[in-house]
């Protein structure tokens, strides 16, 4: 017990006596860098408005840049506000739980199963809530109908949702109605018995044995042991009516004015013509060979050997598939050239935007690194990438991404570079002629303009220079020797200016 407390007090002991080191800008404000492995390490740059805090490496950070904070207890919260907009976002355990919000508007989602949503109408001083446990709980507002609630699977009226304008339901799967285009549709046992009625239409089901539906002038549809039999005859109001025959899986047929198809014991063998593009398509064991010619795309395709698939602004291209890919997008305002090896195992991408000049790439090692390069030019290197590779989100670059990279760099043409092992264990960062880096707590060395500043072991030893100044203090001790280049007189024992240097990378 006694050797702890001996341990805890030189630990804190030695984080008092490392002073932080500070720069001034070209208008005196003070940048800081203060490090302490891996309890702390700060960071601050006035000039820029920035300022970064983490705790034990990766897990909890505090970052500020101009109005906008950022806080994190990796992976369990991350959270991002934005003091000008008075907006906010916050994510819990990504991707488990997600708040955000904004002066119109308020949204939590579980999962995408549990949303509770509030937002300002149109209408001033109006709001509309909406909440769901999907799918056994949903509630919202309909401005034509007001108020609705689902608690499924006892009692529910839904409206403009799930493709349908209305749904109603009672002790599902025994009763429900829908109504959808002016249709409404009863079910009873669903999905077993229904009958439909509308405006001079009607029909009845008994599936999967015998249904039929018709509407006078528009359609009539009907199937026999479904799917074995259907045979359907829509659009009979329109300039494209079309006929649609299943007998499965011997034969299949649609034909109408714009397009007629075939399909022979399907998979086996098929086709279909496009009468107003000229497109014509035929398929052999679908997906595995199939040729199609015409305006909007051409593909040969041969799986597992070799695909290509050809539009007016794309080109897609398979190699012993999956092993190979290689995709083309072009466009007036939009350009991307990627190859893949076995879909997330290997990636480049280069994407263009031609109006604006910009370009950025990504390339990705799964799970060794990732690499990329922004619109500005700045490029980064990131190893591990366990995730990154199979998706590439911004809530695991946020939240989880930090916890495992080992090693990080970033740097520019410019010459400008920052470097980050073992969560700033080591790190460097140099801007112009300005450098600094850190081995802890071996060694620290910082250089800006003519000054430098050497620490050995966070300041058992600490030498700094500045024009044709220097100084020298050893065991921590808050004063030192000062002296000037060519004269052999100490300046006396007093207090130490700092030296400063400006940084702004973050672990």
């Amino acid at each position: 017990m006694k050797c702890f407390r001996l341990l805890f007090l030189a630990t804190l002991a030695t984080i008092i006596a490392a002073s932080p080191l500070r720069a001034a800008d070209d208008n005196g404000r003070e940048g800081t860098i203060f490090t302490f492995w891996p309890l702390i390490d700060y960071r601050e740059s006035p000039a820029e408005e920035f300022s970064n805090l983490s705790i034990l490496g990766p897990l909890v950070k505090i970052q500020r840049q101009g109005d906008e904070t950022v806080t994190a207890l990796r992976p369990l919260v991350y959270r991002t506000s934005v003091e000008r907009d008075d907006a906010a976002g916050t994510s819990i355990l990504y991707p488990l739980a997600s708040v955000t919000s904004a002066p119109e508007q308020w949204n939590l989602q579980v999962l995408q199963l549990l949303q509770v949503n509030a937002f300002r109408r149109d209408e001033p001083g109006e709001t509309e809530d909406t909440s769901m446990l999907f799918p056994l709980y949903i509630r919202g507002e309909s401005r034509e109908h007001g108020t609705y609630t689902s608690v499924f699977p006892f009692y529910g009226t839904l409206y403009n949702r799930l493709f349908r304008d209305e749904i109603h339901y009672v002790l599902f799967p025994l009763y429900g109605r829908t109504v959808a285009k002016g249709t409404t549709t009863r079910h009873y046992l669903y999905p077993f018995f229904a009958t439909i009625e509308g405006q001079e239409e009607s029909g009845w089901q008994f599936w999967p044995l015998y249904g039929r539906s018709s509407g006078e002038g528009r359609y009539d549809k009907q199937f026999v042991l479904w799917p074995l039999y259907l045979r359907e005859r829509a659009g009979l109001d329109t300039d494209n009516p079309t006929e649609r025959l299943t007998m499965f899986p011997f034969y299949a047929s649609t034909e109408s004015p714009r397009l007629s198809s075939r399909s022979y014991l399907w998979p086996f063998a098929g086709w279909s013509s496009d009468h107003a593009t000229g497109q014509e398509e035929r398929y052999y064991l679908w997906p595995f060979i199939m040729t199609a010619r015409g305006e909007k795309r051409e593909v040969d395709r041969f799986l597992p050997f070799y695909s290509r698939e050809q539009t007016r602004e794309s080109v897609k291209q398979w190699y012993l598939w999956p092993l190979v890919n290689h995709d083309e997008i072009t466009s007036d305002t939009y350009c991307r050239d990627r190859d893949r090896l076995l879909f997330f195992l290997y990636s480049d991408s280069i994407e263009r935007w031609p109006i604006d000049g910009a370009e950025r790439r990504t390339t990705a090692l799964w799970p060794l690194f990732t690499f990329h390069r922004n619109e500005r030019g700045v490029k980064s290197f990131s190893f591990p990438a366990p995730l990154e590779p199979l998706t590439p989100r911004e809530g695991i670059e946020q939240n989880w991404a930090p916890l495992w990279r080992l090693y990080i760099q970033k740097w520019n043409d410019g010459g400008d570079s920052a470097v980050s092992f073992l969560w700033n264990l080591y790190w460097h960062e140099k801007r112009g002629n300005d450098l600094a880096y850190e081995v802890f707590p071996l060694l620290a060395y910082r250089t800006r303009g003519e000054g430098s500043d050497v620490s050995i072991l966070k300041g058992l030893v600490r030498y700094r220079s500045s024009g044709d100044k220097r100084m020298l203090r050893l065991f921590w001790l808050p004063f030192g020797l000062e002296w000037t280049e060519g004269s052999h007189e100490a300046q006396g024992a007093t207090p130490p200016g700092e030296t400063r240097i400006e940084a702004r990378y973050e672990p």
